[in-house]
C-alpha cells in the first residue's frame, strides 16, 4: 500500500465517500486512506511506525467503535516516530469539553464536521491550503 497523504479515520461510510469526493475535487494527486474503525486505524498507525513511512496529515473522528479518535491521538503522541504528524480531529461534536481535550492531548486543531458537500469542499480547500501549501514542516 502507497503511504497515504492524509490518513483519514471515520465510521460514517457515507461521510467518508463525500470526504474522498471533495480530496479529489480539490487535489486529484492527493492519496487519501479511510479506516472505518479504531482498532484498524491503531494497527495502520503501527506499522507506519514500524515501516518508517508517514503521512502528511491525519484526520481523526471524535466517537469511533473500538478505540475513539482521543486514544488515538494519544497513541500517536506517545510515538516518537508519528508525533510530528500534524493531527486534526474531525467530529460533529461542537462540545467545548471535546475541543479542550483534543488540544490537551496534542492535536493541531479540531474542526466541527460542516453540512452539505459545499461547506465540506471549502473546508477541506482552507485545510488542504494550510496543511499541504502554507504550513512550514520540521520533519
Amino acid at each position: 500500500m502507497k503511504t497515504p497523504d492524509i490518513f483519514y479515520v471515520e465510521d460514517d461510510v457515507d461521510y467518508a465517500f463525500f470526504m474522498q469526493s471533495a480530496i479529489q475535487e480539490v487535489k486529484s494527486t492527493l492519496n487519501l486512506a479511510i479506516v472505518e474503525d479504531g482498532k484498524e486505524a491503531l494497527l495502520k498507525l503501527q506499522n507506519f511506525a514500524e515501516t518508517k513511512t508517514k503521512p502528511q496529515l491525519i484526520l481523526l473522528d471524535l466517537n469511533l467503535p473500538g478505540l475513539s479518535g482521543l486514544d488515538l491521538l494519544k497513541f500517536i503522541k506517545d510515538i516518537p516516530y508519528l508525533k510530528g504528524i500534524p493531527v486534526i480531529l474531525f467530529s460533529t461534536s461542537d462540545n467545548p469539553e471535546d475541543v479542550k481535550a483534543s488540544i490537551e492531548f496534542g492535536a493541531n486543531a479540531y474542526l466541527t464536521k460542516p453540512d452539505g458537500y459545499e461547506n465540506l469542499l471549502k473546508c477541506v480547500h482552507s485545510v488542504h491550503e494550510f496543511w499541504f501549501n502554507q504550513h512550514l514542516r520540521l520533519n
